[in-house]
């Protein structure tokens, strides 16, 4: 590969402002890419709520029934939104800053690179799979694409990494407590019935259970992002009141992996006091793929043959990667280095990029 070539080519994906609001740019972002991959190969469209994604594989799969892939490269193109100055640019030494460059547009080219040069002389069904709203859940690329039947063994997510693996993520549960009570007047509290207190009560016991984490730890968290009443005067008693949880869980969380909506309801009703109801706004599954697995093991060595560790990294925070994990199909993240995700001076470190290249390439010859 030709690195300044290649540079050339990010600079340009870089540019494109391709946020959630924005859906002609994410039409834009991965057109781009799909042209990069160039002509000779299969490219199916998916499209929901208005969230455009690919999945790129051999031509010779043409007009028969898609394959089952032994590898997918799945690679997101949006990106959280930032101000116009970090959609031009700029190199710096070895970084490449802007919006994208470690999370995870750089990532993403460099797997379409390899998948280009390799898609025609491998031995199984390799994909590249361009979804365009990770930043966002991931329910209209990833997940959609799996609804509609796709289907693999191994998955590579191109989340940024710095070569190391990421075989571990958590899920993510955000639910409301809501409490009724009785209104009164504030200096007799015997007269009322204060919901604000039972939604106190509650946290304490769910807080209990899952102590506030002081130092990084792999368990469950529980965050307490928000608590309210509508009350406007101190000499009032709440009638109703609100608690808002974010609940990070690891796949070995029995308690909460694998669990229906109505499931994780009654087991969180558990904690409540009387008159508290509890709802669910958003349900994600955590990610776990076998350490020991081939794939995995062979990943490690093409990274550890370019120099680096190839350590397991845990993430606390949620991805694509529990929409396979649930239906049973091993991913990992494994991408370029970097820093600044989400901030203001994000950059990507260009001399990983090279490495990066041609561990994948070596990863899915030898496979």
């Amino acid at each position: 590969m030709d690195l300044d070539a290649f540079l050339n080519v990010a600079v340009d994906l870089l540019a494109v402002p391709s946020t959630a609001d924005r859906p002609a740019q994410l039409w834009r972002a991965v057109e781009s890419v799909v042209d990069f991959v160039g002509p000779g190969v299969c490219v199916e469209w998916f499209e929901s709520n208005g969230k455009p994604s690919a999945l790129v594989y051999a031509d010779a799969y043409r007009g028969a029934a898609r394959p089952r892939f032994r590898v997918i490269l799945n690679g997101h193109l949006d990106v959280v939104p930032a101000e116009p100055g970090q959609f031009r640019p700029r190199r710096e030494g070895d970084r490449l800053y802007a919006r994208g460059a470690q999370d995870m547009k750089v990532s993403a080219l460099a797997q379409a690179q390899v998948f280009r040069e390799l898609v025609s002389t491998l031995s199984y069904p390799l994909a590249l799979q361009l979804v365009t709203d990770e930043e966002v859940g991931g329910r209209d690329g990833t997940l959609h694409q799996l609804r509609q039947g796709v289907d693999a063994t191994f998955v590579v997510i191109g989340e940024h990494s710095r070569l190391n693996i990421v075989a571990d993520s958590k899920g993510l549960l955000q639910a409301r407590l809501q409490a009724s009570g009785r209104s009164g007047h504030g200096a007799y509290p015997w007269l009322g019935d204060n919901a604000l207190l039972k939604v106190v009560d509650t946290v304490k016991r769910l807080m209990d259970r899952y102590p506030v984490a002081t130092e990084e730890v792999w368990r469950t968290t529980v965050n307490l992002a928000k608590v309210d009443s509508p009350n406007h005067a101190f000499n009032q008693i709440p009638a109703q009141a609100e608690a808002w949880l974010d609940i990070r869980f690891p796949a070995d969380d029995t308690d909460l992996n694998g669990r229906t909506h109505p499931e994780i309801i009654e087991y969180l009703r558990s904690f409540c006091e009387p008159g508290v109801a509890v709802s669910i706004d958003h349900l994600d599954p955590p990610h776990h793929a076998d350490h020991d697995r081939p794939e995995i093991q062979q990943l490690r060595r093409a990274a550890q043959g370019q120099g680096y560790p190839a350590d397991f990294l845990y993430k606390h925070g949620t991805g694509d990667g529990g929409f396979y994990s649930e239906r049973g199909i091993a991913a990992v993240a494994f991408g370029v280095g970097g820093d600044g995700q989400h901030g203001p001076e994000e950059y990507v470190e260009i001399s990983t990029i090279m490495p990066y290249y041609r561990a994948l390439k070596e990863f899915l010859e030898r496979l």
